[in-house]
């Protein structure tokens, strides 16, 4: 058996990720249409127009590396996506639904972060500066879209099906 290297763990990752974004691309017109309010919307449409962004960047990164950019199935992004399909049938109609999209979206976007700083390093130990530079990119923006996920959960979802347990309880 060969000796697996960091070459090899960077391009099975890169594949990963490459996997995870094409199946967040096609999750997040069907989170935006089971969001309740417009600005949960709107994130969720801004985070599809940089998810094709970053499936662009993760291209480059494959052409830097002289391979043709393909998917490795990943069952971690499986899951959790598997569980925002859960949480947009099981709380549908209801207003905890744009809270718990919320915590569905942040378990995405935190995966994407662990993905992008590991395979950032990686680039940087491996000397592909080029390929370094693309996933920090992607890496601001997905720290970027988990904080702002927080700020509509703080400021309107979160209240609001805090609100309506209230009143449902009295």
């Amino acid at each position: 058996m060969t000796e697996k290297t960091l070459e090899d763990l960077f391009l099975d990752t890169l594949k990963d990720v490459y996997y995870a974004e094409r199946k967040i691309l096609a999750a997040l017109p069907k989170m935006e249409k089971a969001a309740e309010t417009e600005v949960l919307k709107s994130a969720f449409m801004k985070h599809k127009d940089q998810t094709e962004v970053q499936i662009e960047r993760l291209v480059e990164v494959f052409e830097i590396l002289g391979k043709k950019p393909q998917g490795k199935t990943c069952p971690a992004i499986d899951g959790i996506l598997d569980e925002g399909k859960e949480i947009m049938d099981d709380y549908k109609g209801t207003a905890a639904l744009d809270a718990g999209l919320i915590g569905a979206a942040q378990a995405v976007e935190h995966y994407e972060i662990t993905r992008y700083g590991t395979l950032k390093r990686w680039a940087e130990s491996l000397g592909l500066s080029d390929a370094a530079a693309l996933l920090n990119a992607s890496l601001d923006e997905e720290s970027q879209t988990d904080e702002d996920l927080s700020a509509i959960a703080d400021s309107t979802a979160n209240p609001n099906a805090k609100q309506n347990a209230q009143m449902a309880a009295e």
